[in-house]
């Protein structure tokens, strides 16, 4: 996603207090001066009197990197080196910490970080930085262009000096309305591959505190028993084996009775109560539904005439010309329920001020919907809630609920108390499996016509599946004309040129509670349009790079994407396997990049395979930290390619039946061999890197296995439901 705001656009606000300058936002969108009592004002950058600078970070952090690619930007602009910058989590003010993307919305995701912050905080960074050197020339007598700052020192004109000792002076001078930002020819950290993170030592050291680490004085565990089965309410509950559990205090129905809230004064205490309640469920609007039915749903829905026209085109005579053609290749693709599956389990804690306000300790990814949600819960004015931003140990999406989810459990556990104990909600990896929201269910058939000389003359693409959107406060600016963009995106939008192209939606029900998971629709679109871009190539006896290529004609959207597939085709030395090996190749655009990624094997699906590599090129525009970038595309790979290996969510009569990473297998460290990344340098607009990585993972792996097999298309998934084994 490539944002077009104009620079005046990001601009924010200034303001003082004492020795503390902090440039930030300002209402009316400008870079102004302000005095003691206006330091309220949520900036982006705040230099102490010693001057030590802390970047204000409004994107949360869970391991994606942008604590230090925001630092990052604005040490550029200052004149720092990476050791003379600290960061601290912006608070909950979404008319200040906006994601520029979602609106008037506070909030981490779709991989916008960068995209959405780049030019703001480069701007916060310039504009303190003009503001320091104008107090040091007023003060020296000399002219402000005689001065620079370098590694966090104010000097030029013969003299020297220390941030510090020019803040005061600098809050009393009126912000630049437009500050000069540096020319990448300037550039000594953004886009320096030697830049590292700033949390690696404290989460090496131990000194990380993540949302689970928090322990407040005096704090109760709250755990929940939750219906089995999704939907049900309770009726009522016996909590006589309970008592007999040391540390148990008590034991509650929510008022939305969708659980029962257990107190006690450890985690493993409230464990032991939760498992000794015996809890009385109505299940009449409940989910009873077994996985092969819900299969058989989408799969019905996909034979049918489809909903919605997704692309507008001529149904008829993409038909036509697929019925016509010389060869028709056609598969049916069904893709199931996947949980996030965070290493962090999720929790939150609540607690009471003394003037009668809430504070909210939580690895919040949208601080924004819980923040809204407590306000009602406990009636009281946004200004008397406040949300401590903690890291957090993965998400992947689960922690952006549009309902704000546990968020709101643990607010609901905390008002049913005095309110004299903070309480922190626990949930257990069992919970998150069982009772949490998953990457909902999608079909997919696709018909493809060629001719004689293997060219397409028509696409028919069928999809079938639940709406992450519909329903939810996002459905306003994601759902048009009916369609759940997120359940085409990658389809509906492809930047092959494909004649004939006819895309169709079905919307079925929801088996459970959905969720966008790591690169949303991407998940399975990327893989049915990969897939069938081999079965084509296979078809017309062509080369898969060569086929690819052949359709990526046009524009500069399929310049890059050309440009990433030819590149992981030269790193991997596309077509030269070792002996023994075979290889699988995908592209794929999602959220404003560009990746392609070839998986090279050992063995096949009849003996086990092992992936022994995966070459990938990513196109980001321009890599604000490439070691960051580096790490995102081998994590997104990595998440990929062990979801698609042997990971599902499946239901028996509504509940879901996996509990456990002993029955829903994360990524093991011995299951790929090596992955290889390669950045595209590029001077574009920084573009998204949590995401990208996983799309074309999964069809790379499917096509490699597919090629090192006899007559085996993996259109189910996983794999082991092919009986492909891994070794």
């Amino acid at each position: 996603m490539t944002l077009n705001t104009s620079r005046r656009g990001f601009l924010k606000g200034a303001a003082a207090a004492t020795a503390v300058l902090l440039v930030g936002t300002r209402p009316d969108g400008a870079i102004a001066a302000a005095n003691a009592e206006n330091t309220a004002l949520n900036p982006f950058v705040k230099i102490n009197a010693d001057g030590r600078v802390t970047a204000i970070i409004k994107h949360f952090e869970k391991g994606q990197g942008p604590a230090t690619g925001l630092s990052t930007l604005i040490a550029e602009e200052l004149g720092l080196s990476m050791d003379q910058i600290d960061y601290e989590f912006a608070p909950s003010n979404p008319q200040v910490y906006n994601n520029l993307l979602f609106g008037p919305f506070q909030g981490t995701g779709g991989s916008t970080a960068m995209a959405n912050s780049f030019v703001q905080y480069r701007n916060a960074g310039a504009a303190a930085r003009e503001m320091l050197i104008q107090a040091a020339a007023q003060e020296w007598g000399v002219a402000s262009t005689d001065l620079s700052i370098e590694n966090g020192v104010i000097q030029g004109a013969g003299k020297s000096a220390s941030l510090g000792d020019f803040v005061a002076a600098a809050a009393q001078i009126e912000a630049p309305a437009e500050p000069r930002l540096k020319d990448p020819s300037e550039f000594r950290l953004i886009g320096n591959p030697d830049v590292r993170r700033l949390d690696s030592e404290i989460k090496g050291n131990g000194k990380a505190i993540y949302a689970m680490d928090l322990h407040l004085p005096n704090q109760m565990i709250a755990m929940i028993a939750r219906s089995p089965q999704k939907g049900g309410t309770v009726t009522g509950f016996d909590d006589t084996g309970s008592k007999d559990v040391k540390g148990f205090i008590r034991a509650a129905t929510l008022p939305t009775g969708a659980g029962v809230v257990v107190y006690a004064e450890n985690t493993w205490a409230a464990m032991q109560a939760r498992d000794a309640l015996d809890v009385s469920w109505d299940l009449s609007a409940a989910e009873t539904r077994s996985s092969d039915e819900i299969r058989d749903e989408i799969l019905a829905a996909l034979e049918a005439e489809p909903e919605y026209n997704v692309t507008k085109a001529d149904q008829a005579a993409t038909l036509s010309a697929i019925d016509d053609a010389a060869t028709v290749v056609e598969r049916t693709f069904y893709f199931p329920l996947l949980a996030h599956a965070p290493m962090e389990p999720l929790n939150c804690t609540i607690e009471a001020t003394a003037d009668g306000g809430i504070v909210l300790h939580d690895g919040s990814q949208m601080p924004t919907g819980p923040h809204m949600a407590l306000a009602q819960i406990f009636q009281l004015p946004m200004e008397k809630i406040q949300i401590n931003t903690l890291l957090a140990g993965g998400s992947f999406g689960r922690r952006a609920t549009p309902d704000a989810d546990y968020q709101v459990e643990a607010a609901l556990a905390f008002a049913l108390t005095d309110r004299s104990r903070p309480v922190k909600l626990v949930w257990s990896r069992e919970d998150d499996l069982r009772s949490g929201y998953y990457r909902p269910a999608f079909g997919h058939k696709v018909r493809v016509g060629l001719d004689s000389d293997g060219h397409i003359l028509g696409w028919d693409h069928r999809i079938a599946g639940q709406s992450i959107m519909k329903g939810t406060a996002f459905e306003a600016m994601m759902v048009h004309d009916g369609v759940d963009h997120s359940s085409v995106e990658g389809v509906s939008d492809t930047p092959y040129q494909i004649p004939g192209m006819f895309v169709g939606l079905t919307d079925t029900k929801k088996a459970t509670s959905t969720l966008w998971w790591r690169s949303v629709g991407h998940t399975h679109t990327a893989y049915a349009m990969e897939v069938m871009m081999d079965l084509a190539a296979e078809a017309a006896g062509v080369d898969p790079v060569e086929y690819r290529l052949r359709h990526l004609t046009g524009g500069k959207d399929q310049e890059r994407l050309a440009g990433v597939l030819k590149l992981a085709a030269e790193k991997a030395s596309w077509g030269a396997a070792p002996d023994g090996r075979t290889q699988g190749i995908a592209v794929h655009k999602s959220f404003g990049s560009y990746a392609a990624e070839v998986v090279e094997i050992s063995g096949n699906a009849e003996d086990g395979v092992k992936i022994e590599k995966v070459t990938c090129a990513v196109d980001c525009g321009l890599a604000v930290n490439p070691d960051v970038v580096k790490a995102q595309m081998e994590g997104g790979i990595g998440y990929g390619i062990g979801h698609v290996m042997r990971d599902q969510i499946t239901l028996t009569g509504g509940e879901v039946d996996q509990y456990n990473f002993p029955d829903y297998e994360p990524l093991r460290i011995g299951d790929i061999g090596a992955i290889d990344v390669h950045v595209v340098p590029s001077a574009e607009a920084p573009t998204g890197v949590g995401e990208p990585g996983t799309p074309p993972s999964a069809p790379a792996l499917a096509n490699a296995v597919a090629r090192a097999s006899t007559d085996l298309i993996l259109s189910d998934l996983p794999m082991t439901e092919s009986n492909v084994s891994f070794v």
